[in-house]
Parts: C-alpha cells; sequence; structure tokens
C-alpha cells in the first residue's frame, strides 16, 4: 500500500473513531472467511459495520484523540465492529462470540468512554435503542388504556342493568 492510501486509511479509521455510537475491539484469530462474513451480515443487519484493521495505521490515526488509551488493544489480528446505535454492536458481537469460540472480545469505546470486555458484553446485555422505545410507548399507552377503560365501565354497567330489566320484562 502506498503512503496516499495509507493517510487515506488512517483519516478512515478517525472518523469512524470520532463518529462511531460504540466501538467493539475483537480478536478473530482462527475466524474462517465465512464466519466472518456471516458476522458482517449479522452486523449489517443491525446497520452496524465490521471492519478488520491494521493495526499501526488505527494506533496512528488514535493518536493525539481522546481515545488513544485503546490503543493497547490493537494487537494481533484485530477487527473492529461499530454502530450508531450504543447497543446494536456489542449485542451481535457478544452473541456471536458465545457461538465462535475464535471470535473474541477485547473492549470497546462508547462516547469517549473505553470499555474492557465485561464492560461490552455488560452494554450487550441492555435492550436494543428500538425496545427501549417499545417499552417507552408501552408505558405512556397504559395509562391512556386505563383511562378509557374506566370510563367505558359505568356505561357498560348501565346497559347491562338496562338489559337485565329488559329481560326481567320479557319474562313477566
Amino acid at each position: 500500500m502506498d503512503r496516499a492510501g495509507k493517510e487515506e486509511l488512517v483519516s478512515h479509521y478517525n472518523g469512524i473513531f470520532e463518529n462511531a455510537g460504540v466501538i467493539v475491539v475483537t480478536h478473530y484469530s482462527g475466524l474462517s472467511v465465512p464466519d466472518l462474513d456471516e458476522l458482517r451480515h449479522q452486523m449489517a443487519d443491525v446497520g452496524g459495520t465490521v471492519k478488520v484493521t491494521k493495526n499501526r495505521l488505527v494506533k496512528l490515526a488514535l493518536a493525539g484523540t481522546p481515545n488513544e488509551s485503546v490503543s493497547e488493544f490493537f494487537s494481533g489480528p484485530t477487527a473492529i465492529a461499530f454502530s450508531e446505535d450504543p447497543v446494536a454492536a456489542p449485542k451481535v458481537a457478544a452473541n456471536f462470540a458465545k457461538e465462535n469460540d475464535n471470535l473474541k472480545i477485547v473492549g470497546g469505546i462508547m462516547d469517549g468512554t473505553v470499555l474492557d470486555a465485561e464492560g461490552v458484553k455488560n452494554l450487550a446485555s441492555l435492550p436494543s435503542l428500538d425496545e427501549l422505545r417499545g417499552q417507552l410507548v408501552g408505558l405512556i399507552n397504559a395509562p391512556a388504556t386505563k383511562i378509557a377503560g374506566v370510563l367505558q365501565a359505568p356505561a357498560g354497567q348501565l346497559a347491562r342493568v338496562m338489559g337485565a330489566k329488559a329481560a326481567e320484562g320479557d319474562a313477566a
């Protein structure tokens, strides 16, 4: 790779580290190409991306940034998984690592905070942004549903009483 290509790759990595909501650093030693492709497909399904990194160039991209301390994770065969949703990439990476022993989660970054492997796994256990939105809508809807039920109850009782009186009149 020529110097211009390396400079472009360093700026690309720099953009990833600045703009991604979360970045998961993994070691993929022993992972087959089909397995890596499967991880890429699963990550793409949730809006994330997986990139195999050039460690020396990533360390250059991290130099002088607030995330510089994460450069210690970049040794050996390293790949990063990143997404805008702070739960999507860790969740997919953690689930894939459970199924495949060759993928090891090393650590990550979320909003400038360096996470160890356990921190990434804890983040993966949280509900996704869409699930949280659904729960919030359910919580907001619940009181309205209860109010509607309370308001309908007297009318329903009145209708049942009238129906019972009408039935008594027919029976007599």
